[in-house]
């Protein structure tokens, strides 16, 4: 699994967060986990794949919303015992 986050540019509110998110499960229906913060000027993705930067401006640049930069890490959940294990 992959921790990708993404700079953007252009989202101003809760809605925009909404539309970058909508549109990134669209192109990409095996993301996990997706949250945009438009105060942060960041989305966080969380999937099996790593995204390449030119697809990702690819789906976001024509609605409006400029990808900065991006970068993906190897990401593993991390499980917590509730007996402390």
């Amino acid at each position: 699994m992959f921790r990708t986050t993404i700079k953007i540019d252009g989202m101003m509110c809760p809605m925009c967060e909404a539309h970058v998110n909508d549109a990134l499960r669209k192109e990409f229906p095996e993301i996990k986990k997706i949250r945009s913060s438009h105060s942060k000027g960041e989305t966080v993705i969380i999937s099996e794949n790593e995204y390449s930067e030119d697809k990702l401006r690819e789906i976001l640049d024509p609605s409006g919303y400029k990808v900065i930069s991006s970068e993906s890490i190897p990401y593993n959940k991390k499980l917590i015992s509730i007996f402390g294990i």
